[in-house]
């Protein structure tokens, strides 16, 4: 699909007279990133651990929710963490039990609920059964913010629920107990962007303050600094799995948390980073671990987990405190990924098969598998998402019920139009990009069609919806070099709000090409401009299903303009600058006087 190409404005003069002191293309990048401030700046380009996290205790219920775990811990009361069946919610979940437990009280587990027989969320069932099992307070991660009858279930049954959330915030709040959750409109707390892992931590910390109040130690004889800094890996693999915005504490949170991780004492990652091959048999670590990593490797065989089989899988690695068991779970979880890769590609054909049939022309896109796994219909709407720019839903039609998954496009706020008509579901959540559902009865699916078509009209007739890349600058090859390479180091963690730096160069001839990799996908150009020459590398520019086969288009010669990231390539202890490439066109060699390149 042809992308729309944007260079994004070069800041006002006055922005580089105010910080004189930052490169012009640093100061373009921290203003596209709306970085405007010196304390902003400071913040981003220099976390500090011992500045940039806020107090705990400024979220509103925080001191409703710590007394009333302690007054559980005081009268021996059964706990239960409640997550979600993702890597978000496996995170939050080991920081809170491992926690609690470390403060000296066993009478604490997780529940991680069944994605197909469970669904997202709090239930009635689970709440019971709970409770029968001798539960008095629940605890929820990543999950809970909507689940406003299972809340007055549990009150019911005389069940408190703490809940810890982040995801969007229904119209009517849960009466829960206690809720951590940053978004609320009347929350004090000032970083609203925190991950389910991340409202986990907050709280873990504000345990922390208050059970040292009494004790110097933690039971098991850990200092409460360094029993909170060794959580960080798991908040890092929260905040970029689960795709929020890396700025102000959610991005201090992740670097720390990145730094913990390629030291973690955690016995299941080290066992994992074995079984993928990310470390090496003596320790030592094969490449840095980053948000890449975690976003390519680690978190997909987490969520592998709860998509083919059970998130304890996952949550169980996390926790192991014996080598032979972390061994087995990783090979397990690492089984767990590839039996999900397969099941997703064959499934993926068929939803290509129901889009292409009759559905091109429609602006939303609508797939029913009959008995899909429940745990893969996301996955595939995100695939579809990307081959066709559109809003699609994926779902799985049982005998008795339709539960699926939907991924939208930048523009379209999927889960308000899901909140403008409640009663197509029986229960739903998610974020403005991502939802998961399940309709009120099967007899809802073609109102559930018409409702989101209708939205989708009028929310974008006003609208500019083709797919953009948003290019931060116009640079000559001569201008890439290891002084640039270092400057954008600083801006990492990449993620969400904070993109990889994007470029383009225009008219660069082809010097050399090649296809590399299995059934040769992957495109490598040799380009050069000035006579100055750059290697580039194009992943899969020559097996794009509907899409230009640059392969067969290109030849030697050729002047291209390119979009490309600036990116490191190592191999047997060499280093070398390498473009990748993130979209090509053939060069018009007419100057484009606009900033909006279509």
């Amino acid at each position: 699909m042809q992308k729309f190409w944007k260079i994004l404005e070069s800041p006002p003069q006055s922005f580089f007279e105010e910080f004189p002191e930052l490169p012009k293309v640093v100061a373009s990048l921290l203003y596209h990133r709306n970085m405007r401030t010196q304390k902003d700046i400071d913040e981003f380009l220099n976390p500090d651990y011992s500045q940039d996290i806020h107090d705990p205790y400024l979220f509103k219920d925080m001191k409703k929710a710590v007394k009333r775990i302690m007054k559980a811990i005081d009268k021996k009361e059964k706990i239960i963490v409640y997550g979600d069946y993702d890597a978000d919610g496996v995170s939050a979940s080991v920081i809170l039990v491992s926690t609690i437990q470390a403060m000296g009280y066993d009478n604490v587990d997780a529940f991680l609920p069944h994605r197909e027989t469970d669904g997202y969320g709090l239930n009635n069932r689970a709440i019971k059964e709970l409770k029968d099992d001798g539960a008095k307070l629940i605890i929820t991660c990543d999950c809970g913010i909507s689940n406003t009858k299972e809340v007055d279930f549990a009150n019911e049954e005389k069940v408190d629920v703490i809940i810890t959330d982040h995801h969007t915030i229904p119209p009517q709040l849960p009466k829960a107990f206690a809720i951590i959750h940053p978004k609320i409109e009347t929350e004090t707390y000032p970083d609203k962007n925190l991950s389910g892992g991340g409202v986990a931590f907050k709280l873990m910390q504000a345990l922390l303050i208050k059970h040292k109040e009494k004790h110097e130690l933690l039971a098991n004889g850990e200092k409460h600094e360094s029993h909170e800094k060794w959580l960080l890996d798991m908040v890092a693999i929260s905040s970029v799995a689960d795709m929020v915005p890396l700025i102000g504490e959610s991005r201090t949170l992740t670097k720390y948390g990145l730094l913990v991780l390629n030291k973690s004492k955690r016995l299941g990652l080290q066992k994992l980073f074995l079984e993928i091959k990310l470390m090496e048999q003596d320790g030592s670590k094969k490449k840095n671990l980053d948000a890449y990593t975690i976003g390519f490797q680690i978190a997909p065989r987490i969520n592998a987990a709860g998509r083919i089989k059970h998130a304890n899988v996952a949550y169980n690695l996390m926790m192991a405190e014996k080598a032979t068991d972390a061994v087995d779970l990783a090979y397990e979880l690492d089984q767990n990924n590839k039996e999900r890769r397969e099941i997703t590609e064959e499934l993926l054909k068929k939803a290509i098969e129901q889009v292409e049939k009759d559905q091109m022309d429609k602006p939303v896109l609508f797939v029913v598998g009959k008995g899909w796994p429940g745990g893969l219909v996301g996955l595939i709407a995100g695939r579809i998402v990307q081959q066709y720019y559109k809003p699609t839903l994926v779902m799985s039609e049982s005998e008795t019920e339709i539960m699926g998954s939907g991924r939208s496009i930048e523009g379209f706020n999927i889960i308000e139009t899901f909140q403008a008509k409640p009663d197509l579901f029986l229960k739903y959540g998610g974020h403005p990009m991502a939802c998961g559902f399940t309709l009120a009865s099967k007899e809802k699916l073609e109102d559930f069609k018409a409702h989101l078509i209708e939205c989708y009209n009028e929310k974008t007739k006003e609208l500019d919806m083709r797919p953009t890349i948003k290019i931060d600058a116009e640079l000559r090859l001569s201008e890439v070099d290891w002084e640039l390479f270092d400057l954008l180091d600083q801006f990492k963690p990449f993620g969400m709000n904070n993109d990889r730096p994007k470029y383009l160069a225009r008219d660069v001839e082809i010097f050399d090409m090649t296809t590399v990799g299995k059934d040769a996908k992957h495109l490598k150009l040799t380009v050069k401009q000035d006579n100055k020459i750059r290697k580039t590398i194009g992943w899969s520019l020559c097996d794009k299903e509907g899409e230009i086969n640059w392969c067969k288009l290109l030849k030697i010669g050729d002047k291209i303009d390119i979009v490309f990231e600036i990116d490191l390539n190592e191999w047997n202890g060499n280093r070398e600058l390498q473009l990748t490439i993130v979209d090509l066109r053939k060069s018009s060699r007419v100057e484009n006087t606009t900033r909006d390149l279509s």
